[in-house]
């Protein structure tokens, strides 16, 4: 009897290692990857994030995707300035905030098989970056490498609770395939009035 208790208490553990090791794969296999750096993505918000990832794609030889940049004209004036082809550099606007920058891109730079990105943003958006881009594109086996953007006297201490808030909202967009934001702001508005 004792013999049958622990034969189905370890066919139960193995059963649920299973169960939980299988989604995690792909953040293994974006942890322990020991791809170089196929592409750079630079999250859109400061004009300085894009000529330093414009000046890395260049040294590197990288191709570059600008998430939510400068305005088109802009952007491709940085580009020529650098030296930059418009077949070097992807610019997309589609995304309206970080956990965007990730979502509308990851698959598609999943099916380009990319395993490894450089992501350039600012030096006080990089940690909620890494979370949010951590737990999507870590979804997608693809592993992130930060390159941090001096901004100097125009950096803004980002809260905890906005690192953990966008945090959760990517880890519900795994899950579920959406953002849930504007679900919880219709039901608990409070939580998203301005201090």
């Amino acid at each position: 009897m004792g013999f049958g208790i622990r034969s189905l208490l370890l066919v139960s553990a193995l059963i649920a290692g299973v169960a939980v090791a299988r989604p995690l794969r792909p953040f293994a296999k974006a942890a322990l990857t020991r791809q170089d750096p196929q592409r750079i993505l630079v999250l859109g918000g400061d004009a300085d994030r894009e000529r330093i990832g414009l000046k890395l794609a260049r040294q590197l030889k990288l191709p570059l995707v600008v998430s939510g940049g400068t305005n088109p004209e802009y952007a491709r004036w940085l580009m020529e300035h650098e030296g930059l082809g418009r077949n070097e550099v992807r610019l997309d606007y589609r995304a309206q905030d970080t956990l965007g920058n990730f979502t509308s891109l990851v698959d598609e730079l999943q099916g380009e098989g990319i395993e490894h990105l450089l992501l350039v943003t600012s030096e006080d958006h990089l940690p909620r970056a890494l979370v949010v881009g951590g737990i999507v594109a870590g979804s997608r086996g693809i592993r992130l490498t930060g390159v941090p953007v001096s901004c100097a006297a125009r950096c803004r201490a980002e809260s905890m609770g906005k690192r953990w808030g966008d945090g959760l909202r990517a880890l519900a967009w795994v899950v579920t395939g959406r953002d849930l934001k504007h679900w919880a702001r219709s039901r608990w508005p409070e939580l998203f009035a301005q201090p």
